[in-house]
């Protein structure tokens, strides 16, 4: 097997990238939905180039940039070596990142999908489901921005956890 080493820093830069890319699309979209276009009689808006490429990464980028994350990540395992995961700082971080997958593509895809659409919006009812779903979807934003704040300190601080 050649030597990575010498690779590692493009190697460490291209799975953050893409650990971060496959998360972008989820802590943004939630804050495109406008509360306007679900008003009486009003039409939606087509999303911009910017939201449009964001719902195409989302719906299309995801096994890519998961499969480069996994090939990433054994690279960096072939590089530093399987006591890399023994470190316990990391296998929190791993877990946090995870767990925030998991909320965002089991829970907070399929609701944005729902959104984007906004089909049998007809009654006031309608709409402040609607404008509830939509809150309801940048609270878990938040909460995956949050995760993904906690997953940079771990790894940047490296911390005794036991």
């Amino acid at each position: 097997m050649p030597d990575l080493n010498p690779l590692f820093p493009a190697i460490l830069a291209t799975h953050v990238t893409l650990a971060i890319a496959l998360f972008v699309p989820s802590l943004l979209l939630p804050f495109t939905l406008r509360n306007r276009s679900v008003a009486p009689g009003a039409a939606a808006e087509p999303p911009g180039a910017f939201v449009s490429g964001l719902l195409w990464i989302q719906a299309h980028g995801t096994v890519v940039i998961g499969g480069g994350l996994a090939i990433t990540g054994f690279a960096m395992i072939a590089v530093l070596g399987p006591r890399m995961l023994e470190q316990p700082w990391l296998l929190v971080s791993l877990a946090m990142y995870a767990a925030t997958a998991v909320i965002a593509f089991v829970v907070q895809r399929p609701t944005l999908r729902r959104l984007q659409a906004r089909d049998g919006i007809v009654t006031d009812a309608d709409r402040a489901a609607w404008r509830e779903r939509a809150r309801r979807q940048r609270y878990i934003a938040y909460a995956i921005t949050s995760a993904v704040g906690f997953i940079a300190f771990l790894m940047s601080t490296k911390p005794a956890l036991w």
